[in-house]
């Protein structure tokens, strides 16, 4: 796998829909990104790791939250 490095200055975070606060388990997507990719964070940890994926595998990995076939 390549190291991909993508530049998230222009990134603008929101929280996950699947998110769930009262537990802590929050999940921010980064939009205006571009480039194919989607990177991914916790939200109690904004300056921490990001995770980025590519959006090609974003949509599949979506549909199987939602559990849609």
């Amino acid at each position: 796998m390549a190291n991909m490095h993508v530049d998230l200055s222009a990134a603008v975070w929101r929280t996950s829909s699947y998110s769930t606060a009262p537990e802590g388990l929050c999940v921010e997507v980064g939009d205006g990104v571009g480039g194919g990719v989607v990177p991914v964070r916790d939200s109690k940890r904004p300056s921490g790791p990001v995770i980025t994926v590519t959006a090609a595998a974003w949509a599949p990995f979506l549909d199987g939250i939602k559990g849609t076939p």
